[in-house]
């Protein structure tokens, strides 16, 4: 297999160290990651400033090449520059620090790559952990992101299908497919002065999770100790065999 593995957090973070283990374990893997962290950029491209790649590792069955682009930008520049218009067998993100789940996933540079590749046609797999730390233990997760992957490659192949995988932290009670949380993030902007008294706002907030019951969603299963997967389709067409909503 040829596998494309990117990320939001940027080169050398440890999420992606040890989604670039498991992968190995697979087959042949190029990098493409941003030089710095580039996280809450979802599916944003560069589109005025030159983006400048670097390779940093070249070595039997591994390749890795920073990129000063988004996250998104990396996983185009890794099929059409580096694998000259070749698609890969398999699109790895992550594995982020912090979870992707609910609405996160459409602000999540994580899942920005995943949409590149299921735009592509190619099986495309997000990994997060829920721990922003910067020193957060992904090691446990390697067996579970094989295992995973084998299953979900094993699947019919559906257009325009990604997936979402979220794992909580501590002792895992295993995995369960799930459904996307509705709800949403309130109170995001907290105020400050700078030393000349001039007004600026940091991103904070609170979610608001809108169906704490559900049990079939991704907050609810992470809220509980299992890994959260979570089908994902870049198609935003509303079905409108399931409920009309003109009459035209």
């Amino acid at each position: 297999m040829k596998i494309l593995i990117s990320n939001d957090d940027g080169w050398g973070a440890r999420g992606l160290d040890v989604l670039i283990s498991a992968m190995r374990q697979m087959g042949e893997v190029l990098v493409v990651a941003p030089e710095s962290g580039r996280s809450g950029q979802s599916s944003a491209i560069t589109v005025q400033t030159p983006i400048r790649l670097r390779q940093v590792v070249d070595e039997p069955g591994l390749q890795v090449y920073t990129c000063s682009g988004t996250p998104a930008d990396c996983a185009k520049i890794g099929m059409q520059v580096i694998m000259n218009g070749a698609k890969p067998d398999l699109v790895c993100s992550g594995i982020n620090h912090g979870d992707n789940s609910t609405v996160n996933a459409r602000y999540s540079g994580t899942m920005g790559v995943v949409f590149v590749g299921a735009e592509h046609g190619v099986p495309s797999i997000g990994w997060s952990l829920c721990d922003h730390s910067a020193d957060a233990d992904f090691s446990f997760l390697e067996a579970y992101i094989v295992g995973l992957t084998k299953r979900i490659l094993a699947l019919p192949y559906t257009d325009r299908l990604c997936w979402n995988i979220n794992a909580p932290v501590g002792q895992l009670k295993g995995v369960k497919l799930t459904r996307q949380c509705r709800g949403y993030w309130d109170k995001e902007f907290m105020p400050y002065n700078d030393p000349n008294g001039t007004p600026f706002y940091m991103l904070t907030g609170q979610f608001i999770n809108t169906e704490p019951e559900a049990e079939d969603t991704d907050q609810y299963v992470l809220n509980n100790g299992y890994v959260s997967v979570c089908p994902t389709t870049i198609d935003l067409t509303f079905n409108l065999s399931k409920q009309p909503v003109l009459d035209l």
